[in-house]
């Protein structure tokens, strides 16, 4: 029996309970395809992605596939059951990515179609400024709402001062939570409804995957931290999304021990608004913010309203993307003006 895909088309509201909208399918999606190709190809949503292959569920669909190219965990396909590798990825609505490692400048996807990003950090050793600015400057540049979940509360008395430290660089919501007790699900709901899609992200042993748990009530592996310096263990190792029932679809992604950044220069800005709104104010266009006349950075530096570690913090980040984000082509463009420009200085001191 073919499956009658209409309802999904955006020419009708999908009811909040059919088994795709309750997947994460919503009129973006609906509106990139027509009659005919829902009819003959149904629309698969990714789960896992391996080395040789994918897992995509659907309405009545639940099955591994070929590694069909360039997907990764979120994605939408729509399903070409004669020829599985040539199903068409749907153009994203959102997508959270990273430079891979190594000494390339590939691309790496973390996940795509998330509507909020839980960035998660603890109230403890392992609290760090410079990488939650990291983290939130990937998610915003994803269109992806941040919200920044502080673990472990039940382990730090003073753990109201690592609130006040997150919302001093951010106007992300800030929750601090026991990630093992039962305030998670209610805390945690607004952005927890049915037919979205959440995911967490964060470094090994903040509690990523006890909070899936807490809100999908599953079982996935969690693990301890170290004693000595608060870092965790890898327990989760690959990412993967889970669908609750009445509830969200919620992607839980292994400890990220690196977190470089590409092509993410408009969320380096949304972190950073205040020192790019005085550092547009500089008497000079190409202000590097040092000993320049004019400097409006400086002179907040010098009035203590502008910490020298935050515009450090942030001239890094700014620094690191461009590096990160340029193309082949102009890299060899900025190297082959650095080699002339070597060239004619040293003919220069020949003469």
């Amino acid at each position: 029996m073919v499956r009658d895909y209409g309802e999904f088309l955006g020419k009708t509201e999908a009811p909040a309970a059919s088994p795709l909208a309750a997947l994460g399918w919503r009129p973006f999606f609906a509106n990139q395809v027509d009659a005919d190709e829902l009819l003959a190809h149904p629309p698969v949503r990714v789960t896992e992605v391996h080395r040789s292959s994918i897992h995509v569920v659907g309405d009545g669909i639940d099955q591994s596939l070929p590694w069909v190219a360039a997907t990764t965990v979120g994605d939408w396909l729509m399903l070409n059951r004669e020829l599985p590798t040539a199903s068409r990825v749907l153009t994203r609505s959102t997508e959270i990515k990273r430079r891979a490692a190594g000494p390339g400048r590939d691309v790496q996807m973390i996940a795509a179609n998330l509507d909020t990003a839980f960035i998660v950090s603890s109230c403890n050793a392992d609290f760090n400024v410079a990488r939650l600015e990291r983290f939130l400057a990937v998610v915003l540049e994803a269109g992806v709402t941040p919200v920044v979940v502080l673990t472990k509360k039940d382990q730090a008395p003073d753990w109201q001062d690592y609130v006040a430290q997150t919302q001093a660089m951010t106007d992300a919501a800030v929750i601090a939570v026991n990630a093992k007790g039962d305030e998670v699900r209610s805390v945690l709901a607004p952005w927890c409804m049915p037919g979205q899609t959440v995911g967490f992200l964060g470094m090994s042993g903040v509690g990523k995957s006890t909070l899936t748990n807490a809100i999908g009530n599953l079982s996935v592996a969690t693990g301890d931290i170290r004693t000595d310096d608060a870092r965790g263990r890898h327990t989760t190792t690959r990412r993967q999304l889970f669908f609750v029932p009445d509830g969200p679809a919620i992607l839980d992604t292994p400890g990220m021990r690196e977190l470089q950044l590409t092509e993410a220069a408009s969320g380096v800005g949304e972190v950073f608004s205040d020192l790019e709104e005085i550092a547009s104010q500089c008497k000079f266009r190409d202000c590097a913010h040092g000993g320049e006349p004019g400097c409006k950075v400086q002179a907040g530096i010098a009035a203590g309203t502008i910490e020298p570690e935050r515009l450090a913090r942030w001239q890094k980040l700014v620094a690191e993307d461009r590096v990160n984000s340029e193309s082949v082509a102009q890299r060899r463009k900025r190297e082959k003006g650095f080699s002339r420009m070597v060239n004619k200085s040293i003919r220069g001191k020949a003469r």
